[in-house]
């Protein structure tokens, strides 16, 4: 699952050697996923209203569901997190 978030990310940014995503195992089969990608393009990855966030995760719950698994995925906003 890790692989198809990298995967989505990198073909939606212009700098996909920026791409990072961290899997972070909580406990009852459930996974936490950070997306970080470069602060200019955090845009890219939300999209317009989130709509491009809500589909990846979306994908990203019926890849889960199949192997009998709960998932999140956040994107961290760098710059609101500086102000």
């Amino acid at each position: 699952m890790k692989e198809f978030i990298e995967f989505i990310a990198k073909n939606l940014v212009d700098k996909p050697e920026a791409v990072n995503v961290d899997e972070i195992k909580e406990a009852d089969n459930k996974i936490k996923f950070i997306l970080q990608v470069d602060d200019a393009e955090t845009g890219k990855v939300i999209g317009k209203q989130g709509r491009t966030a809500k589909a990846i995760r979306t994908l990203l719950s019926a890849v889960a569901s199949k192997k009998g698994m709960r998932v999140t995925m956040e994107i961290p906003d760098k710059i609101k997190k500086e102000t």
